[in-house]
């Protein structure tokens, strides 16, 4: 059974663009997908439960799951969809949080690739993101709202 049609299956696809094309992609090689993982806690929950089964299904179809720690993404606020940006964290705190799920999850989870975005992201300078990235990005639109 093709892996799209196994998770469809059980449930799992809530929606997905281009189905026929990923149905054939998945068919004819084997492909690296990724979750991620904020070290908000220490400890993995109950949310991580379906995205790393899923993980799993496609690691025991020949594939190559990622799962992304963010030592970098999860040292900054993100409001995550909530209406109060969530509790900042010191440098210490976010990697000790970083090692220890590393550690819960290669324990359980020993067909996936652990990587953390602070290894990429680390020696990027502000004014090298600006000019490599920020320039991407229009800061000078105004909208005005209008009432009637």
């Amino acid at each position: 059974m093709n892996i799209i049609d196994e998770l469809s299956w059980r449930g799992l696809i809530n929606q997905q663009s281009d189905e026929e094309g990923l149905r054939k992609l998945v068919d004819q090689k084997a492909i690296s997908l990724y979750c991620g993982m904020d070290p908000t806690g220490d400890s993995m929950h109950i949310g991580h439960l379906l995205p790393f089964m899923t993980l799993e299904r496609f690691a025991k179809a020949g594939h190559h799951p990622y799962i992304v720690i963010g030592g970098a993404t999860g040292s900054i606020g993100d409001p995550s969809g909530k209406k109060a940006e969530r509790p900042m964290q010191t440098m210490d705190q976010v990697n000790h949080n970083v090692e220890a799920l590393s550690n819960q999850a290669n324990k359980i989870f020993s067909n996936f690739t652990m990587v953390n975005n602070y290894d990429w992201t680390h020696q990027i300078g502000i004014l090298d993101f600006l000019r490599d990235y920020g320039k991407l990005f229009n800061v000078n639109t105004t909208q005005i709202a209008r009432t009637s």
